[in-house]
């Protein structure tokens, strides 16, 4: 069996952390997403591999456990891998480090998709790329499931406009954005009472430069659901889990 993984160390900015010093869930998602391009640019399907053939690959959920909160000071070490591919799914699992210390694991899936058309590609597209990959089976984290509840009864929190800022070389929002403006659902003072356990996003449609969005939030035993809506689509769902 494949060992292959992929390791970074990342000394975190101030910025990256939040009134309570402790890690923002973006900056999270910032350097795990930052180690799965760098990985996929190391087995040889990253984004400028993929790119002549204007094919990109999407994200479509991401999984994340936390241990613990990263504090500020600390530096984290990111170690990911590809796991074997499902159809037209590429899974990759992380491990989030301080020190010798798991603090965070997280999932996540991507679709290859062809970028005129949008159309799903299956993993032989990527040619020797893929026939080459170190594909492992081991999970870092496995969520309940990889769907995420609608809301039944919820209320609009805010809304807001999609800016270029928020938008990566795809042209929309970028995915660990996405954390920001769900967490921005919570107040200071809920959020200092609580501690998170776990959350989930799924990407369902892209938020672009100008779309205008409404942040909706139902609260649950165990946490709480949340979605971004625009009009009447919801391009994204979240569920986040309190420490009882």
């Amino acid at each position: 069996m494949s060992q292959y993984a992929h390791f970074k160390t990342y000394d975190l900015r101030y910025s990256d952390f939040d009134y309570k010093d402790e890690l923002r869930a973006s900056s999270l998602l910032g350097v795990v997403q930052e180690s799965a391009c760098l990985s996929a640019d190391e087995l040889g399907f990253g984004y400028e591999d993929l790119k002549p053939k204007n094919f990109g690959f999407i994200i479509v959920n991401t999984y994340c456990r936390l241990h613990r909160p990263v504090r500020l000071g600390e530096a984290v070490t990111v170690e990911t891998w590809p796991l074997t591919p499902r159809h037209v799914f590429f899974e990759r699992d992380y491990r989030v480090r301080v020190g010798d210390e798991e603090v965070a694991a997280a999932a996540s899936r991507w679709c290859l998709v062809d970028l005129n058309t949008f159309a799903l590609l299956r993993p032989e597209k990527m040619g020797e790329a893929h026939e080459k990959c170190p594909y492992r089976d081991e999970k870092a984290a496995v969520p309940q499931s990889w769907k995420v509840p609608h809301i039944k009864n919820g209320r609009e929190m805010y809304r807001m406009t999609v800016a270029n800022s928020h938008c990566d070389h795809y042209f929309h929002a970028n995915n660990a954005r996405y954390a920001d403006f769900y967490f921005d659902c919570f107040t200071m003072d809920e959020l200092s009472r609580k501690k998170v356990k776990a959350f989930q996003i799924t990407y369902e449609k892209q938020a672009k430069e100008g779309s205008e969005l409404a942040l909706w939030r139902e609260d649950a035993e165990d946490g709480a659901l949340c979605e971004v809506r625009c009009g009447e689509d919801v391009l994204s769902q979240f569920r986040v889990w309190f420490e009882a």
